[in-house]
């Protein structure tokens, strides 16, 4: 029994370490076996200790870290999803709507957030760091948005960060599901700041010692050159096309090696959710705040829930790891405009219903985290 003696309770760590010291709220995500993905209690814990922070005088920045060497999350946990959408629960939809709010919370937060993307970093877990203000990646950085090789589209405000990337490198990294380092990561606008993994522990001292500007300037270093952005000229050319077939076109027609990978690896994806996908950065461009943004990724999630290619994508990918999902419909030519308008409709009054421009009204922002984590507090 690993150690544990007949009558003596097992010990279970905090999922989400809490703790409050010179000056600083720090919060480190703490399932290291799984990658610090995220869960629904996890997200609670996280927005209880942003509301209980937000007029604290005692703390002036809030850093987020994650527990062990592989990364700060993973993401969210995809088997819970697989299971809702199978038994056509409801879980998955609650754990969005909370999801979502804490990330507009974060963005809107009014002091520093700085978050240490060190490692791994995808989905869920792009959502609790990419909208921090302070964003910080290292060498080890890998930081991702998959959620089209799991019949998934991108949520957590990722169509909101991706959308306003320079050029179309936002569409070719959303369709392709492309893996960013430390430089593509900046210049796409996902990170601010590069620090060698070796000295974040000393900037995270200076930082309890000093001004966060101090630090900074002391510990952040020249970012790595972006092999991304090098290779803007074709994935323009491409990826301005109008829908994800001419994409495919341009980039197989292109010539260039690196193009026609990548329409290879768009055509692996679910056609269903590459063509919504497009759809929903598209969209997303003309949203004016990160939570209208938000609103409609809630629709198109919900959506998903409902569909073929979300069961079938994790099937393949992550419960029965045999890599062969059989999308349905099967290609692209198959998917029907009035199909992809389908996740696009409105959902009444189960609408998520951010308001906009929450950024500036402290009120709303305290009042949206005080609500999420005594719901937190009330399903514990």
């Amino acid at each position: 029994m690993s150690g544990v003696s007949a009558g003596t309770p097992e010990v279970t760590e905090a999922e989400v370490i809490v703790d409050k010291r010179d000056g600083l709220g720090l919060l480190t995500l703490n399932r290291p076996k799984a990658i610090n993905a995220l869960n629904h209690s996890m997200v609670h814990q996280l927005a209880a200790a942003l509301a209980e922070w937000f007029y604290d005088d005692e703390v002036r920045a809030v850093v987020l870290t994650g527990a062990g060497e592989r990364g700060l999350c993973a993401g969210g946990d995809i088997v819970s999803i697989y299971h809702d959408a199978q038994d056509g629960g409801d879980g998955s939809r609650e754990f969005w709507r909370d999801e979502y709010v804490l990330n507009a919370a974060i963005a809107s937060y009014p002091k520093p957030y700085v978050a240490i993307m060190d490692g791994i970093v995808m989905g869920g877990g792009v959502g609790v760091s990419a909208h921090g203000s302070v964003r910080i990646v290292t060498e080890r950085s890998m930081i991702g948005m998959p959620e089209a090789g799991i019949g998934f589209v991108l949520d957590v405000g990722g169509t909101y960060l991706l959308s306003r990337a320079p050029g179309e490198l936002g569409t070719h990294i959303a369709l392709t599901t492309a893996r960013l380092t430390a430089g593509d990561a900046i210049a796409c606008g996902l990170a601010d700041h590069f620090i060698p993994s070796g000295r974040v522990p000393a900037f995270l001292e200076a930082l309890a010692a000093g001004p966060l500007e101090r630090a900074l300037e002391e510990f952040t270093e020249p970012a790595p050159e972006s092999a991304l952005l090098a290779q803007r000229g074709w994935i323009g050319d491409a990826y301005s096309a109008d829908t994800v077939e001419e994409i495919v076109a341009r980039l197989r027609d292109s010539g260039i090696p690196a193009a026609i990978d990548a329409a290879e690896q768009i055509l692996t994806k679910s056609p269903t959710a590459a063509k919504v996908t497009l759809r929903s950065l598209r969209r997303s461009r003309d949203l004016g705040s990160l939570e209208e943004v938000l609103n409609q990724e809630y629709r198109v999630s919900s959506a998903c829930l409902d569909s073929h290619d979300l069961v079938e994508g994790i099937r393949a990918q992550v419960v029965e790891k045999d890599r062969n999902p059989a999308w349905s419909p099967a290609t692209l030519e198959e998917v029907t405009d009035e199909q992809v308008d389908r996740f696009f409709a409105g959902l009444g009054a189960s609408e998520l219903g951010l308001a906009p421009g929450g950024n500036t009204d402290s009120s709303h922002i305290l009042g949206n985290i005080q609500e999420l984590s005594s719901v937190g507090e009330g399903k514990s």
